[in-house]
């Protein structure tokens, strides 16, 4: 027994030490484009969202949470800047609707998204694709006081976007790549702006991270003007709220995610074993009797009260002619003498005893009433028959 407890104490041990070790252990660079606001893996927009405020000096941020319909159909938004960064943008007719009143109205919207679908890429007749360059993309603005001397460069494919379709008679191109493809397009809608930029992956903390990915990012926001409130939307990209469960700090490291899954399975292990141990008395339960006596007893009296012999013996007859069809493949259409012959060379039985079983057969078939000894004398027949043929009724 001591022995034993020293084994569990030194693999307690030996799991302790696991555990922290990959506790400590670095994670590796996580390389999903996300987009998410708190996500400070390469591409998140942690950097973008926590320095809005350096880009619009006193402006308060707001979250949004809700579809782009609610949330401009909603009395309470206030004047100012609406930005979507997200992976994909779709709106319908009702959301694109609901969000052109408030640009009318004075406001700016800018979107970043690598595609649009529903109503607003019909509306707007924008279409995207991406440029299967060689070397890195290079981005820059048309605008003289914004554009750089060399156009912006950027690595690991994270500007290749760009409009391949637009409605040039309404959209103004406010930016291209090298190859002369529009990136950054601007709309005027009343007295407000809707900017669609198809490079969402610049504004991420991988391209802020650069003096030039900065430089490019503030540039592109600053056509946004200075607002007293900027929404920052989550709804369109899936950004759900940060996770408050107490069990977020188990899942939020892998190493401690699995300790608890083998918790769980350890413990389910352990009430499984206890319950089988621990199982009360199964109780002793009857086995069916067998009534089949019973029934038959029940149902020959039956017969017997009710005296139809004539049912009984055209039953037996049916059967018995049953029989011959689909054991001896006859053909009881015709009781005649060539079927007496065959019955007889098919069953093996006495050519005189077939005739005489046969003749009993064709004269109850025809009759209406039947005598007790007649139906005696048909049942004795039909036995010496069955028994003869060594037909046991199964």
């Amino acid at each position: 027994m001591k022995d034993f407890k020293i084994y569990i104490t030194i693999a307690s041990l030996l799991l302790i030490g696991y555990v922290v070790a990959q506790y400590n252990k670095p994670s590796p660079v996580n390389w999903q484009s996300t987009l998410y606001r708190n996500d400070k893996i390469p591409f998140g927009t942690y950097i973008l969202y926590h320095q809005l405020n350096q880009l619009y000096p006193g402006a308060r941020v707001i979250n949004t949470n809700k579809s782009v319909y609610n949330v401009f159909h909603n009395d309470s938004l206030q004047q100012g800047n609406y930005i979507i960064i997200a992976k994909s943008i779709k709106l319908n007719k009702f959301d694109f609707g609901e969000m052109l009143k408030y640009i009318k109205a004075g406001n700016s919207v800018f979107m970043s998204a690598f595609e649009w679908q529903g109503y607003i890429a019909d509306s707007l007749k924008i279409v995207t694709r991406a440029e299967y360059a060689k070397r890195n993309v290079s981005l820059n603005f048309i605008n003289h006081q914004l554009k750089a001397p060399v156009n912006y460069v950027f690595n690991r494919d994270i500007a290749n976007q760009y409009f391949s379709e637009l409605d040039t008679a309404r959209a103004t191109v406010i930016g291209k790549n090298y190859a002369e493809h529009c990136t950054f397009l601007s709309y005027k809608f009343g007295r407000g702006n809707l900017y669609l930029c198809t490079t969402p992956a610049v504004f991420t903390n991988y391209s802020l991270l650069t003096k030039q990915g900065a430089d490019y990012a503030a540039k592109a926001l600053s056509y946004l003007p200075n607002a007293k409130y900027i929404y920052w939307d989550q709804f369109q990209n899936g950004d759900i709220p940060e996770d408050i469960s107490p069990l977020r700090v188990f899942f939020s490291n892998r190493a401690l995610q699995w300790s608890y899954y083998i918790s769980l399975v350890g413990m389910v292990v352990f009430i499984i074993y206890e319950m089988k141990r621990r199982q009360r008395i199964i109780p002793v339960i009857e086995p069916l009797q067998n009534s089949t006596l019973n029934f038959v007893t029940v149902v020959g009296q039956v017969y017997y009260e009710k005296r139809n012999n004539a049912n009984i013996a055209h039953k037996k007859v049916i059967y018995l002619l049953a029989h011959l069809r689909d054991h001896y493949r006859l053909k009881t259409s015709n009781l005649d003498q060539e079927f007496v012959d065959k019955l007889s060379q098919k069953t093996g039985i006495d050519s005189k005893f077939a005739a005489s079983l046969i003749n009993v057969i064709s004269f109850i078939s025809v009759q209406q009433r039947v005598t007790d000894m007649e139906l005696i004398q048909l049942n004795k027949l039909i036995e010496k028959f069955y028994s003869q043929t060594g037909y046991n009724g199964k």
